[in-house]
């Protein structure tokens, strides 16, 4: 069975707590658990797809160290990495679970190089613009609404624009908000890359093309 070695309990618990985070977002979802040496990355659909080009997806994406091993790279449901934590004999290692799925996001691998930096916002107006949303898309879902109309109005919502400076998709604040990735007096970074943006916190990065 392969496992990660955290080598440090606090690295856990942070794995622990991102996991939480990105199934809050999204229940059924899936996370990537891909190892890079000593680096540990962790990949999140915050909001899938639409389309043929693939418009409107946002990844969430937290790196962390580990102490080595042999090489992972798996996408596995996040209900199936929950349930494992929560019967975690270990504080310091992670059974991968042997299940595996294949969304369309995990075969999708942002550039590693070549970002350019356009500017870079504060947390908490990356927080205000998620709340928002949030608050927008709870208002106009009526009662009874089926889960095409409600689909629609999230990627109306998400896809909008916000009133920062650089301006970001709303998608992308709503994903540093909800995985954890904004602190009050932190500024977030953005930086481009053909069709992709980057907003880059001390806590995570999140991806939209």
């Amino acid at each position: 069975m392969t496992a990660i070695d955290f080598h440090d309990a606090r690295v856990h618990t942070d794995f622990g707590t991102f996991v939480a985070r990105a199934r809050h977002v999204s229940v059924d979802g899936a996370v990537r658990i891909r190892t890079l040496g000593p680096m540990l990355v962790l990949t999140v659909a915050v909001l899938d797809a639409a389309g043929l080009l693939g418009e409107g997806r946002v990844l969430g994406m937290r790196i962390m160290p580990v102490a080595g091993g042999e090489p992972v790279d798996v996408t596995v449901p996040i209900a199936a990495v929950s349930d494992r934590l929560a019967r975690a004999t270990s504080a310091t290692t992670f059974p991968v679970p042997p299940t595996t799925v294949s969304p369309a996001w995990a075969g999708v691998t942002p550039p590693r190089g070549g970002w350019e930096r356009v500017g870079e916002v504060d947390c908490t107006e990356l927080d205000r613009a998620a709340k928002q949303g949030i608050e927008a898309v709870a208002r106009g879902v009526p009662e009874g609404a089926g889960a095409l109309a409600v689909e629609q109005l999230r990627r109306q919502v998400w896809g909008e624009p916000t009133d920062t400076v650089p301006p970001v998709p709303s998608g992308m604040a709503f994903a540093a908000h909800a995985l954890g990735f904004t602190h009050p007096g932190e500024r977030a970074s953005v930086t481009m890359h053909g069709p992709w943006t980057r907003l880059s916190t001390s806590r995570g990065h999140v991806l939209a093309r």
